[in-house]
């Protein structure tokens, strides 16, 4: 095969794999996401979810946001294993063992339109447990552990939505933050092979997720870099404000009443 057949066949993939609409707008999403968690650690997926899931359905977003944030945080495993409190996240990434694969089902199986609805109100009730400032303070225990890993893993199955009880969880303990980030950082790498691994066997990693990944994917790293830059030049309760209100916003327009919005 020419070079010139090969850049023709690829081009050809590409341009059958993508979608027809909304590839711009998903790009700045990714990178509203991306500046969101470079700079609070957390927010991407409740952004990204369910404002890509309105253009192109939460079958599909899904798996993209896990393999863009697989692929761009991968540099911060090593550190993360180095860190952590292994047994105690190995403890939870048990639970999201059972947890992953039930919300995978679901996101494969539930009507499209009723997953939106669902992703919409989980985002809000997820922003709601964030906005309180409620944190867990009693004892930790391997079974309220693994079970928080549980919940977590149903939520990240279904879309990508398990960070807000894993982070209330944990940072309630006594931990200092820089354990509580590595255990964070490590769990959702382990969880994210849950969720790859379920997501190939549910048949969701299609055509169209590789192809908008390699387009979305450098939106969402000069995201992740903007954000973790701009966390020095300002105070973090601001920031937080800012992700509260991006998350708001994107579960409000995100839902399926205000299609005529985004398409």
């Amino acid at each position: 095969m020419t070079l010139d057949a090969l850049i023709a066949g690829v081009g050809a993939w590409f341009a059958a794999a993508l979608p027809d609409h909304g590839i711009y707008a998903l790009m700045a999403f990714a990178f509203i996401a991306g500046l969101a968690r470079g700079f609070s650690g957390f927010g991407a997926a409740l952004i990204f979810i369910p404002l890509g899931g309105a253009i192109v359905g939460p079958k599909l977003i899904s798996p993209i946001l896990l393999v863009i944030d697989g692929i761009a945080t991968l540099g911060m495993i090593p550190p993360a294993w180095r860190g952590a409190n292994r047994s105690e996240v190995f403890v939870m990434a048990a639970g999201a063992a059972l947890g992953v694969p039930a919300g995978t089902a679901m996101l494969a199986l539930l009507d499209p339109i009723l997953l939106r609805w669902s992703i919409t109100i989980i985002a809000i009730c997820l922003l709601a447990l964030l906005v309180s400032g409620w944190r867990y303070h009693g004892e930790a225990s391997a079974p309220l552990t693994s079970g928080v890993g549980l919940i977590a893993g149903l939520f990240s199955g279904a879309a990508q939505l398990g960070g807000p009880p894993v982070v209330a969880y944990w940072l309630g303990g006594k931990s200092d933050f820089t354990r509580v980030r590595a255990n964070v950082v490590l769990y959702f790498s382990i969880s994210s092979v849950f969720s790859a691994i379920s997501y190939y066997f549910g048949g969701l990693f299609v055509p169209a997720v590789f192809a908008l990944t390699v387009v979305i994917l450098p939106s969402y790293v000069v995201g992740l870099y903007g954000g973790s830059k701009l966390f020095g030049l300002a105070e973090e309760r601001t920031f937080r404000i800012a992700c509260y209100v991006l998350i708001a916003a994107a579960a409000i327009i995100g839902m399926p009443l205000l299609d005529g919005v985004l398409r």
